[in-house]
């Protein structure tokens, strides 16, 4: 005990009412470094940055930037710090934030003269003087209004777009040496908490690398990744040609009634590429087995579905198999270092049943296939026979689709491999991205709730298995793929908004997930609701909210 009796055991201190966070560790901890070391404070199951002053009793304890929140409030800073320095060095440029790549993340400087190796090279001085010294980063609530001149003063018309239709009376800015921005998500309290970056340029942007959360002083060899770079590439040129560049150009277009043309031509773009990857398969003449991989919530099935369409406008017939239908029943699902069924291990599929199925499909013979009933998580055998026709060829989808334990070496022969993700490329604004994991995880509270029998509590839940059967077994073979199909629908969260609302609401503050459930809640509220009427039946949107002409639930 220290400090008039306030406990201090490992990364918990009691609360003080009355001091900010940032003081109370100070008088907890002789060592100022540790302070430094602390990205949030939870208390009471809500999070609190070290500015904000304490309110209420409770035991506090301190998240370090060694976690998966604090290495994004980590991230977070570096680019603010970046997008600073951007502006100071090149007051009339505009910074894009756009996507992620190789743990860093990739964004432009749009200035009259292209970004170059000697502007870089002053950013990074310029943004190691900043860090040194160590600047405080300050938190400020203003009125609506008041933060829309703001951005007015600075000619930012993405973030007055984006206050103008978000329904909210005061919005939480950061000021940076008289440098105002809005974020999404909390912020360090200073800049010297960065402990190392690099920023370099690459295509016609700029890569800014931070480290890995748990090597906070080393950063990671940055590694390629060409088939992604070009589908984010070819996203944006989407977006170009959908006259839509951020959220706020989005509800600015469903406020005025113009968002049909925006879904219809959205669909378009989504058949135009399908039909593409049916013709490559058709002139290849020798392919008998596709597998369409990529994780949780991608649109696989509706995506097979589709494809077997314009291969059939190819004169293939295509035989689609679900690999869903290969799990092995729940009772015998294996289980993670938790003790929690892993469904996302490839050992949740039986293996050696699907090898005999696709054994005797290529030599001609009629196969009885499995249907996997996720309510009561076990097979059913519903007499549903399959044979592989003349100019027949096999569609598995799944997400072990490109995992090489997967098929035997004997079937790999005539493969053509496809990986498939919603790689959103639509961002708040042009200093905040939207994850791409949000976007799947917001499918699957929906997807879950409407067909599986499970609440978002329970998906949220088995998001971190989820994301570990992602790392281990899909995204490392994602780069094998012959060809790349981004799921991502420019208008689908305004129509997932109201049903992935009607779940999150019945999460209570009791539950381990409550935090995570209020963080997407309040990125949803960004989005105007789309009605789902708007929404066409075979799109891929509705393997999500029902009603597809594909299937039922």
């Amino acid at each position: 005990m220290k400090n008039g009796g306030y406990v201090l055991k490992n990364n918990t201190i009691r609360a003080k009412k009355g001091i900010t966070f940032y003081n109370l560790i100070l008088e907890n901890y002789e060592n100022k470094d540790k302070v430094r070391d602390v990205a949030i404070c939870k208390l009471n199951g809500k999070y609190y940055e070290l500015t904000e002053v304490i309110k209420e009793d409770g035991d506090i304890e301190l998240i370090g930037f060694g976690t998966e929140f604090g290495i994004k409030i980590y991230t977070r800073t570096l680019q603010f710090i970046f997008i600073k320095v951007a502006l100071e060095l090149f007051p009339q440029a505009k910074i894009t934030i756009e996507h992620a790549i190789s743990k860093a993340v990739y964004g432009e400087v749009h200035k009259e003269i292209p970004l170059n190796e000697d502007d870089i090279a002053k950013i990074k001085i310029r943004m190691q003087e900043i860090i040194n010294k160590d600047i405080p980063i300050n938190s400020i609530i203003t009125s609506k209004e008041e933060a829309i001149e703001i951005f007015k003063g600075y000619e930012m018309d993405d973030k007055i777009k984006l206050l103008k239709y978000y329904n909210i009376k005061n919005v939480h800015l950061y000021e940076l040496e008289g440098r105002y921005d809005y974020f999404y998500g909390p912020m360090a309290y200073s800049t010297g908490v960065i402990r190392t970056f690099n920023v370099f340029n690459y295509e016609s942007g700029f890569i800014l690398q931070r480290p890995l959360r748990k090597k906070l002083y080393e950063l990671p060899k940055f590694r390629e990744q060409k088939s992604l770079t070009k589908i984010f590439i070819e996203t944006q040129r989407w977006l170009t040609i959908l006259g839509i560049e951020d959220v706020g150009t989005l509800n600015e277009k469903v406020v005025n009634n113009e968002l049909r043309n925006v879904i219809m031509v959205s669909e378009g773009l989504h058949e135009k590429k399908i039909t593409n990857i049916a013709d490559t398969i058709f002139e290849k003449k020798d392919v008998k087995i596709i597998l369409i991989a990529g994780p949780s919530s991608s649109g696989k099935t509706t995506f097979a579905n589709r494809l077997s369409i314009q291969l059939r406008v190819n004169g293939l017939i295509p035989i689609p198999l679900s690999l869903d239908n290969y799990f092995v029943n729940r009772i015998d699902t294996p289980k993670d270092e938790n003790g929690d069924y892993d469904y996302e291990s490839i050992d949740a599929l039986d293996l050696k049943l699907l090898n005999e199925n696709l054994e005797k499909l290529m030599t001609d013979q009629e196969v009885e296939i499995p249907i996997y009933n996720f309510k009561t998580g076990e097979k059913e055998w519903n007499d549903y026979k399959v044979k592989l026709p003349e100019n027949g060829v096999l569609i598995l989808e799944g997400i072990h689709g490109l995992n090489p334990k997967l098929i035997s070496n004997e079937l790999n022969k005539n493969v053509f491999k496809i990986y498939i993700s919603a790689l959103t490329q639509l961002n708040i604004d042009n200093h905040n991205r939207i994850s791409t994991t949000d976007v799947r995880k917001v499918r699957r509270i929906v997807r879950d709730s409407l067909s599986r029998g499970y609440g978002a509590e329970d998906t949220l839940k088995m998001w971190k298995s989820i994301k570990n059967g992602e790392k281990n077994n899909i995204f490392v073979y994602q780069e094998q793929a012959e060809v790349v199909f981004n799921s991502t629908l420019v208008y689908e969260l305004g129509v997932l908004k109201p049903y992935a609302l009607k779940e999150l609401n019945k999460i209570t503050e009791e539950s381990p997930v409550y935090s995570e459930a209020i963080r997407l809640k309040a990125f949803l509220s960004f989005f105007k609701t789309i009605d789902i009427e708007e929404v066409p039946k075979n799109s891929l949107l509705r393997e999500f909210i029902g009603g597809s002409s594909f299937y039922e639930y």
